[in-house]
C-alpha cells in the first residue's frame, strides 16, 4: 500500500536513500520492541507478529515507517535457506501421498477465486478489482496483474495485505488454542551446535545458486524458492545438517513483520475500519474454502489436518511457512503447496479472467 505519487519514492517498502536511514532505524526499534513484547508474553510468532502490529500500530498514527526493500529480501533468501533444512531423507517416505493435494490445489484457487469475486462484487468493488482481490494468490504477483488489467492497485493491495495480516494473525492462536501448539522459534540443526566452515559454505552457495538458477528457470517468488530447493537438496543428500542460526531467523522475522506492518501507510483509522470488516470477511470465506478442503483431503489422505490447513491458508508463502515452522507443522509441505499454489495461480487466473471478460462478468 503506498501513497500516491510514484512507487519508488512514495512506497514504505523500498530502496533506501540516506535521508530515510533515521526512519529506518526507528522503524526497525520500533519493530524489535513489538516482538521482544510478544516473546515475553509467550504469544504465538512473536518477533514476526509483534513487529507486525507494533510497526502497522504506529503506522496508523501517522509515524512514517519504512523498510529497505533489499534488507527485506536478503531476509527472504536466509528464510529460504532455512526451510529449505527442513527436507530430510525421511521427508520422501511421507511425498507418496503429497501429488493428491498437490493436484487439489487446482479447485482450491478456482473455488476462492470465484469465492472472492461474488463477494467484493457484492461489497461494491468493480468488476476487475473484483476479481484480483478475491484471488488467494501473492501481493506482488495479484499487484502486477491488476496493473496490466486495468483494475485498481491500491484496492487490491490493500485487499490482499489485509488477508494476509489477518490470516498470521488468526492461525497461529487458532492452533494455540485448538490444539496446544507451542510456538517456539527454532530451527533444524540436529545438534544445535555452532555451523562450522562448511555448513556456512553449504548455506551460503545453496542461497546464491538457488536464487539465480531460480531467476533463470522463471520459478515463483525466486528469492524464496530457489534457496529452499537448493537448501533441500544439500539436505537430502545428506551433505550438511546445519540451518541458520536462530538469531538470524529471529531478526528475519522481525524484519519481514515489520514490512507487512509498514504497508498500511496512508490508512485512516476510519479506512481501518473498512478494510478489517471487508477484509476480514473475506479471509473467514476463504478459511472456510480451506477448511473444506482441509477435511475432505485429511479423510482422503491421511495427513494430518493441521499441515494440511496450512498448505491451504490464503496467507502469504513467506509468512505461512514461518507459521508452520513456529508450530513445528510440516514446514516442508506446507511451504511446497504454497510454492506450487503461486504457480497455479500465475498459470490459471490469467485464463479465468479471460474467460469471465468474454461472458460478460467483468467489463
Amino acid at each position: 500500500m503506498s501513497e500516491s505519487g510514484t512507487p519508488e519514492q512514495h512506497s514504505p517498502v523500498r530502496r533506501l536513500r540516506t535521508v530515510d536511514l533515521p526512519v529506518f532505524a526507528r522503524t526497525v526499534a520500533i519493530a524489535f520492541v513489538g516482538g521482544a513484547i510478544f516473546n515475553a508474553l509467550n504469544l504465538p510468532l512473536p518477533w514476526m507478529l509483534g513487529a507486525m502490529m507494533a510497526t502497522g500500530s504506529v503506522t496508523l498514527m501517522r509515524i512514517e515507517t519504512i523498510m529497505d526493500v533489499r534488507l527485506r529480501t536478503i531476509m527472504i533468501i536466509v528464510l529460504g535457506v532455512l526451510l529449505g533444512s527442513a527436507f530430510s531423507p525421511e521427508i520422501l517416505e511421507r511425498a507418496a501421498l503429497w501429488p493428491i493435494t498437490l493436484v487439489s490445489l487446482a479447485g482450491y484457487v478456482l473455488l476462492s477465486t470465484v469465492s472472492g469475486y461474488v463477494y467484493f462484487r457484492l461489497a461494491g468493488f468493480e468488476p476487475k478489482t473484483a476479481f484480483f482481490s478475491g484471488v488467494p494468490g501473492g501481493l506482488n504477483e495479484m499487484v502486477t496483474l491488476t496493473g496490466a488489467m486495468g483494475g485498481d492497485e491500491r484496492q487490491v493491495s490493500v485487499a490482499h495485505t489485509t488477508r494476509i495480516f489477518l490470516v498470521v494473525m488468526i492461525l497461529p492462536f487458532l492452533f494455540r488454542i485448538i490444539e496446544d501448539f507451542d510456538p517456539t522459534l527454532r530451527t533444524f540443526s540436529a545438534d544445535g551446535s555452532p555451523l562450522d566452515l562448511a555448513d556456512i559454505v553449504l548455506l551460503a552457495g545453496s542461497a546464491i545458486v538457488g536464487l539465480y538458477a531460480a531467476r533463470l528457470l522463471s520459478l515463483p517468488a525466486p528469492h524464496l524458492t530457489g534457496p529452499m530447493v537448493a537448501s533441500a537438496a544439500v539436505h537430502l543428500l545428506g551433505l550438511t545438517h546445519a540451518s541458520p542460526p536462530v538469531i538470524v531467523v529471529a531478526v528475519a522475522q522481525i524484519l519481514l513483520g515489520a514490512s507487512v506492518g509498514a504497508r498500511f501507510a496512508g490508512l485512516t483509522y476510519r479506512d481501518l475500519g473498512r478494510v478489517l470488516r471487508l477484509g476480514g470477511i473475506a479471509t473467514l470465506i476463504l478459511l472456510t474454502v480451506t477448511g473444506i478442503f482441509a477435511v475432505a483431503l485429511h479423510a482422503i489422505t491421511g495427513i494430518p489436518f493441521e499441515s494440511i490447513v496450512l498448505a491451504f491458508s490464503p496467507g502469504g508463502l513467506t509468512e505461512m511457512s514461518l507459521v508452520a515452522l513456529a508450530l513445528n507443522v510440516d514446514t516442508a509441505f506446507v511451504a511446497t503447496h504454497h510454492i506450487v499454489r503461486i504457480t497455479v495461480v500465475v498459470m490459471i487466473v490469467p485464463f479465468l479472467f479471460k474467460i469471465m471478460r468474454r461472458r460478460g462478468l467483468i467489463d
